[in-house]
Order: C-alpha cells, then structure tokens, then sequence
C-alpha cells in the first residue's frame, strides 16, 4: 500500500472535518504523541511521537506493549474469511522458521543447505504439476519468489521476451505487445501489463462464462502481437477454475488458421495446491502442451505464513538466457531471475516442513475437507431461501444453474465441479425486490461486528452491477465456525429485514483512522472517482 507522509495537523483537520459538530473550531483532543502504556506516577509525562523519529528510544517492554495493544485493533485472522492467506501453522514449523527467520536466500554460498532445500521444492512442485520427464529426468525449472504476483510477472516477462525474439528474427516490429486475460484477472496480472507496456486485452465475463475468460471470444483478441494468454486456476471472484484444457484447444483452431502459437501461463496462485490434490485427473498443467509456465502461492493453499511463491516453467530453453543473471559478488556464482533480490529463507524452510510432514495425502485430506465445508455453507445458504451461489463447487458435475431443488449430498469431491473452496453468493432478485432495504453490504458491516470478516464487492466489469458476498474456506474454518457463521449470516438479514426501514434504519459503518483517512492514497484517499481512472478496462483500474 502507499501511503502520503502524515502530520500532526494532517490527522487534526482529518477529525474537524470528521466531527459535524467541531467543523468551524479546532478539535482539542487530537493526540499528537503515544504515551507509554500501563506508565507508573513517575513517567506519566512522558510521550513519543507519533509521525516522526523519536530523539531518544524506550525499554523493550514498552515497545512491545505498545505495539501490541495497537495490534489488538486488526480483525482476528482464523475469521478473516476475505484472505486466501495462510494463517495458522504448527508450533513445530514456527520454531523452525524463527530459528532462521535470518537467513538471506539471496546468499547461496552462506546458507547451501538452505539452497538444497530451495532445490527440493522446485522439484517437488514440478513433478506435482506434470513437467515433462526426458530419460527420466523432469524438464522442469523454477525458483520462488516473495509471492505469486512476483510468480506472474516473472512468467509473463518470459512470454514477451520470447515474442520478442522471435519478433526481432523475422525483422518485424516488436513494439506493441499484448497480452489476453479475463476480466475477472486478479490485479497482479494486470501490474504486469501495466507496469511492462503490454496491452492488457481483457476479456469480459458473463454468467455463461461462469464468470471467468469467455473461450468464444478468443479468436477475436489473438493478433500477430499477443505474447500470451494468462488462464486462473480460481478466480478471485468466484473460485471457479477457468478451463486451461479447452483455452489450449481454441488456441490450437486459431494457429491452423493463422500460423499464430500463443503460449499459456496458468495463474494457479490457489488452485496449485488444490486441484493435484483434489481433483487428479483435471488437466491444466503441464499435461497441456500449450502451458507454458505456472504459478502459485505457497501461502495460500500451499498453508505457508506470507509470502512465498513458485513459479515453475516446462523447461530451461523456454526461459531466454538474456534473463538470467550471473552474480559472483557472494562468493561464487549464482544463477538468478526474480525482481527481489534479498528474500526471506524461512519461508521456503516452511514450505518443505509442510510438504514432508503432510505428503500428497496430508494436502488431499486438507483440499477435500476445505471443499466440503465450502459445499456445506453454499448448501445452507442456497437452502435459506435469502441466497444463490454464484461458485459452483458444490453442483453437480457439469451442471452450473441455481435450482437448490436439485442439491445432491455426498462427500466424494469428484462428483461435483472442479474449483477452489470459495462460497460466492448474493441475495436472490426476489428477495432483493421484496426487500429493498436489505443491502449485502450491511449484511458484510453485521458480520465485522461479531467478528467475521466477510467482504462484501461487484463483479468485474461488464457484471458489475452484481454484488457478491465472498467466504474462503481454509483449513482454520471448522465445521463447527461453519455452523456459526451460517447461523451469524442469517441472523443479519433477519435483522435487517426487521430494521431496514427507510427512515428508522442507519446503516452501520465500520471507522477507519483518522491517520489513514488522509494517508492512504486509494480509495478512501479520494481517488475513487473518474479522474483517476487509467485506460484500463479491469477490476483493478484505478491508479493513485
């Protein structure tokens, strides 16, 4: 996040303009410094500030305190249900990662245990995706990363080298570059665009398309400069896999009719580490030929703290030797393509943890009952009679329409639609026509007052006249929070039904600081108005 340098006058006229009552007149209470918590008699004047250095520091117990009781302000991070982030590892795991919480991974010749450990999860997660065996050795390539948007630009700089290269050869102009992605793209996709001059064609979505990249639209958006197609292995919005198999076929129909290969690189950011697992036979790796290059979180579903990332190519040819750089300042040579250099060695520690204490049986036994207790909410939501499920991991097989009359129960995974444990869904037409007054975003301000962090925002554009409530299902949210949060769900709209009148009914709203009011430079920093808008047509075009 960005943010403006904050004063003490900032934060005062923040609050004047805040308090209706004190507008005219200067707010007397504005605090200009911290005191030091729990003080005794004899140091209850002394203060540090709040927006500059201060001259001289504190005991480390008040620091910590400090900070500690500001802390108690976040929302609590097993009811954040609005993040695809990790939040819970074994005690086990966290000795580990501070024991070497240290340790740059930058520095290979330092730590080359650390390396071999690095070494070993590449190759763990290429041989889960499928890379190519040649004489029984994997074809596969990759590194970590801070993240998956550090994954997916890594990926999607690869593809425009190569157009370029390829481009430069023939002697034909290389200078605009595009690249394809459905609307529905999380904002790390579109960075990449935005940041690396690549036009981002962005497909809309529609119910049809499951809300995710309409493949009939293809052809129309492939020309002589598309260096790519970016498929998401779970869409933000909706958690439904987009079909890498089909988009690779498409792709196939418009290169015998116009010589054009056009790569593939699936953000799998989520869906990495839950379709190997969950869904085996579901090919969207590097079983597809036209894949290219892959991505994911290891601290999503990977269940690593934040951040870690992977990306993993089908091979080292396919990555352009004037991207790689050679570093000898270390004490030997190191071969290294990311865009950070200095990197957490912890992370990637928690990663092979993981994946030697839990095995492909551990994770499957993880993906199928996130999945299930995702299919269970979207059930009694559906049920209620208030709700319908844009997500469909909990339809039939290849059946994707709203008919709760037609719900069928059962724990195998494989009998329902392939995606990830995310439960999107609104308030049905009728309800909303009989009930005006009910608004899904008072049902999300409800929930953040007993804890639930369930958020509550319009689908991509072109939908975006659809407001979706959005739960992720991880592996903190047990059957019995399931059960809570269905009953906390319906309570709301209860409430609502029963309070929402026009004129006895006050919206309630959730404060944010003074201090980040006028620091933030998004959208409650004022920039959410048309003049700010850039030329993009994504989910995430607002610039700063």
């Amino acid at each position: 996040m960005l943010f403006k340098q904050v004063t003490e006058a900032d934060v005062r006229q923040v609050l004047n303009d805040r308090i209706s009552k004190l507008r005219e007149t200067q707010h007397p209470s504005v605090p200009k410094a911290l005191a030091i918590p729990y003080e005794s008699a004899y140091d209850r004047d002394f203060e540090i500030p709040k927006f500059q250095l201060p001259d001289e520091g504190i005991q480390a117990r008040d620091a910590y305190r400090l900070i500690h009781d500001e802390l108690d302000f976040d929302g609590q991070p097993t009811l954040n249900l609005a993040t695809f982030v990790h939040t819970f590892m074994e005690d086990e795991v966290t000795q580990l990662m501070m024991e070497n919480v240290n340790k740059n991974l930058a520095d290979a010749d330092e730590y080359p245990a650390l390396v071999d450990i690095h070494a070993r999860c590449v190759s763990m997660i290429a041989n889960l995706w499928n890379a190519p065996l040649i004489n029984g050795k994997s074809t596969g390539f990759g590194t970590s990363t801070i993240g998956s948007s550090e994954a997916v630009i890594l990926g999607g700089l690869v593809m425009k080298k190569q157009w370029q290269l390829k481009r430069k050869s023939k002697g034909l102009d290389f200078s605009k570059p595009n690249i394809i992605m459905g609307a529905n793209a999380q904002v790390a996709l579109e960075k990449f665009a935005r940041y690396f001059d690549v036009e981002a064609r962005m497909v809309p979505v529609n119910e049809k398309s499951r809300h995710c990249l309409d493949i009939t639209q293809l052809e129309s958006q492939v020309d002589e400069n598309t260096i790519g197609v970016f498929v998401i292995l779970g869409s933000t919005y909706t958690g439904n896999f987009e079909n890498v198999k089909e988009v690779s076929k498409k792709l196939d129909e418009i290169q015998a009719k116009t010589g054009l290969d056009v790569p593939i690189h699936v953000d799998a950011a989520s869906g990495g580490m839950i379709a190997p697992f969950a869904f085996p036979d579901l090919e969207w790796d590097f079983r597809v030929p036209r894949v290219k290059s892959i991505n994911t979180s290891g601290h999503k579903y990977g269940m690593v703290y934040p951040g870690l990332g992977f990306i993993i190519w089908r091979s080292r040819e396919w990555v352009p030797d004037d991207l790689i750089f050679k570093l000898h300042y270390l004490g030997g040579t190191e071969l290294t393509y990311t865009l950070n250099f200095s990197r957490p060695g912890s992370q990637v520690i928690a990663q092979y943890y993981n994946f030697i204490r839990y095995g492909f049986q551990g994770y499957k036994q993880v993906a199928e009952t996130d999945l299930f207790h995702a299919r269970l909410l979207s059930f009694c939501l559906e049920a209620s009679g208030y709700f319908r499920c844009l997500s469909d991991i909990h339809r039939q097989r290849g059946s994707y329409a709203f008919d709760p009359s037609k719900a069928v129960y059962s724990k195998a995974t494989e009998f329902y639609n392939a995606g990830l444990p995310v439960v999107s869904f609104c308030l049905i037409d009728d309800y909303k026509k009989e009930h005006p007054y009910v608004r899904q975003d008072d049902i999300s301000r409800l929930l953040r007052m007993k804890g639930w962090i369930v958020p509550n925002y319009p689908l991509p554009p072109n939908e975006n006249k659809t407001e979706i409530l959005r739960v992720v299902v991880r592996n903190t949210l047990s059957r019995n929070l399931v059960d809570r949060l269905v009953h906390d769900i319906l309570d709301a709209v209860e409430y609502l039904e029963k309070e929402a009148d026009e004129k006895a009914f006050i919206h309630p709203q959730i404060s944010v600081s003074a201090e980040k009011q006028h620091s933030s430079l998004g959208a409650i920093g004022g920039n959410n108005d048309p003049e700010h808008r850039s030329g993009a047509k994504g989910a995430f075009s607002y610039t700063c």
